[in-house]
């Protein structure tokens, strides 16, 4: 779904560099890789290619776990720029994280629903992969200090599966509110489960996995129970984030009035591309980090919350 807004940004990066001259006068090429295969599959893929010469430097928009395949694969001095949220813990020399890590993403929106929502009860669901796991891992710790409580579980495998188990889990426990860390397609067909089963319009539902891909393949949601905490969203009318509307204008004007939408994780590539080229070219630059924000779902769009920010 995010792969269509991912790719645009990172064509309109290389554009933008080469129109200024490249990297110390040599224009950038993209390869890619697709990452939405195995962990394994890709790592062996991408080392190959490294070791072929076919790339200078990694820019990686996938899962966390094919992020630590990619680490374990590519050689020491092999250059890496992860772009989304990841998974928190050590990272090797050469691996530049640019996302948030779970503590980082989560706690404001966490935080913020407890005590303007009263979402005391929590249900965590989410895909078995190692992100999940560190995002349940560091909500359990901020419910904690904020009152909150843990009162059901389940991590589920990558694919197509029985909603009911999940389903259940939210009635009996009686949540107040559910931590959403499935991914892709799952997280999509979740909702739309959630919907139907009647628990949409009373459980607040929060995801830090959710973008506006995500929303339009649901159809949208007028609930006002469905927020996402993302380091970005898509300017809705007009906004106030001078960073994202200039970037989709450029976007517009090179890809046209159907292009992707800018999404959080698209806005990453575009910002992962940008600080991989200025490491190709010798420059000691950081990522452009954004502040975690919070935002409720209106329909086809987010809404920010804008007091929920944190630096």
């Amino acid at each position: 779904m995010t792969a269509p807004s991912a790719l645009d940004l990172a064509g309109l990066a290389a554009d933008e560099i080469n129109a200024a001259g490249g990297v110390a006068g040599r224009p950038v090429e993209l390869v890619g890789v697709d990452s939405g295969r195995a962990p394994e599959v890709v790592a062996a893929e991408a080392a190959a290619l490294h070791r072929a010469g076919a790339f200078e430097l990694l820019v990686g928009f996938h899962t966390s776990d094919v992020h630590r395949a990619l680490e374990r694969a590519l050689p020491p001095e092999a250059r890496y720029v992860f772009t989304p949220p990841h998974e928190g813990g050590a990272r090797r020399p050469g691996v530049v994280r640019i996302g948030q890590s779970p503590l980082e993403q989560h706690a404001a929106a966490l935080t913020w629903l407890v005590r303007h929502r009263r979402a005391r009860r929590w249900v965590l669901l989410g895909t078995d992969y190692v992100w999940p796991r560190a995002v349940h891992r560091a909500a359990r710790r901020v419910l904690a200090e904020v009152g909150g409580e843990v009162v059901g579980e389940a991590l589920v495998p990558f694919g197509p599966a029985d909603p009911g188990p999940l389903l259940d889990l939210v009635r009996r426990s009686r949540a107040d509110a559910v931590l959403l860390s499935l991914v892709g397609r799952d997280l999509v067909a979740f909702n739309r489960e959630f919907a139907r089963a009647g628990l949409d319009r009373r459980v607040v539902r929060l995801s830090g996995a959710l973008e506006e891909n995500g929303l339009y393949a649901l159809g949208g949601d007028a609930t006002g129970e469905l927020f996402a905490c993302m380091p970005s969203f898509a300017a809705a009318d007009g906004g106030a984030d001078e960073h994202q509307l200039a970037l989709e204008e450029r976007h517009s004007r090179r890809s046209g009035p159907g292009a992707p939408v800018v999404c959080a994780y698209a806005r990453g590539v575009y910002d992962g591309v940008r600080l991989a080229a200025a490491l190709a070219g010798g420059r000691a630059l950081r990522g452009r980090r954004s502040a975690p924000r919070l935002a409720r779902a209106d329909g086809l769009a987010f809404r920010e919350l804008t007091e929920t920010h944190c630096a």
